[in-house]
């Protein structure tokens, strides 16, 4: 097994979009032979699984009013928040790398964590439902797979000291699961830091991974390490995957199940995100999320679009109504219609 950096010329690389999208780049384009790991650091942020619809996982008011990002990642699992007081590590394997590692064994990934974690003084570890890594029967980290070809990539947080009431606030909690998609299961967590020997408790983020990756990979150093450098053409690869895909709205915000179309509105009174799906002249399904209103409100206004002719006006007669303009504003309606109106 070998280290990946995924640092930038010299800087630790946090944007969470980015660092979610360095691991596409590794299985899909790179490809490195053999096995690899990386770990690294994300500013606050909120990752949603693949298949899942971010209406029904994420306070979007809470994100704006703190500066947290949405990213949608490209393998499955729910929902988590990340912040600089986590860690994030990911395999990444291509070919047969001949150390037993195998796509869906989610126990030879986390033996590596596990060993280490035991090493600083964590007692009481294990792997329960599978994929969930735990403390004393508390969950401190989620793990998730996604492959393509020979290669594919397996990792999971590591809650050191997260903001545990940041992630409440953030993730919405277990409720009307109407939505198609796969929703979070909400389980007790808790950080890492008080089990660690007291030697680990007092670390800042980066010391601790690299007190981590030293017992990792039994070294004193991390210049020890056999490391890959991401070089400037990786770089400039992976520059361009996030300009098509991973940086968009549109994959972030609006690739939810069992929708056609997106559309990301800003208001006066806020962010509008627009779902849905026209089929023959008629919104069959549609989805509204964001800033402009509760949950609740949005989701009553969406239900009166369904069913309506995707004419401007079927369209503005549901959306010039009183208790419509009352969350969205005048100001939206002919954006808004506009949008649902539109040829795809």
């Amino acid at each position: 097994m070998f280290l990946i950096d995924t640092s930038r010329q010299g800087q630790v690389v946090t944007d969470a979009i980015v660092n979610q999208s360095i691991d596409n780049y590794l299985v899909n384009d790179l490809k490195l032979p053999g096995h690899g790991l990386m770990m690294y650091v994300n500013q606050p942020a909120v990752i949603v699984g693949i298949n899942q619809t971010v209406a029904a996982e994420v306070d979007f008011q809470y994100l704006a009013d703190h500066q947290v990002q949405l990213v949608r990642r490209t393998s499955g699992g729910g929902a988590v928040y990340h912040d600089e007081r986590n860690l994030i590590f990911e395999h990444i394997v291509n070919g047969d790398p001949q150390d037993g590692s195998k796509f869906g064994d989610y126990t030879v990934f986390a033996q590596p964590i596990l060993q280490a974690l035991k090493a600083m003084g964590v007692t009481d570890l294990a792997i329960s439902q599978k994929s969930a890594l735990t403390v004393a029967g508390k969950k401190f980290s989620g793990m998730t797979m996604f492959k393509n070809g020979d290669g594919y990539a397996a990792g999971g947080t590591i809650m050191y000291d997260l903001n545990v009431d940041a992630a409440h606030a953030a993730l919405l909690p277990a409720g009307d699961r109407s939505h198609r998609g796969v929703a979070s299961n909400r389980v007790p967590i808790t950080n890492l830091r008080q089990y660690l020997a007291p030697e680990y408790q007092n670390l800042d983020i980066q010391a601790f991974r690299e007190a981590l990756l030293c017992h990792v990979f039994n070294v004193k150093r991390l210049d020890q390490i056999d490391t890959y450098h991401l070089t400037q053409q990786d770089w400039a690869v992976i520059d361009q995957r996030l300009a098509e895909k991973y940086r968009t709205d549109a994959w972030n915000y609006g690739a939810n199940p069992g929708f056609r179309q997106y559309q990301r509105l800003t208001l006066p009174t806020g962010d509008l995100h627009v779902n849905f799906t026209d089929q023959r002249g008629t919104l069959r399904r549609v989805a509204l999320f964001g800033t402009v209103g509760t949950p609740s409100q949005l989701a009553a206004i969406a239900d009166q679009l369904v069913g309506v002719a995707t004419t401007p006006a079927a369209v503005t007669a549901v959306l010039t109504q009183p208790a419509v303009t009352a969350v969205l504003g005048q100001a939206a309606v002919t954006p808004l219609m506009t949008t649902l109106t539109k040829e795809a």
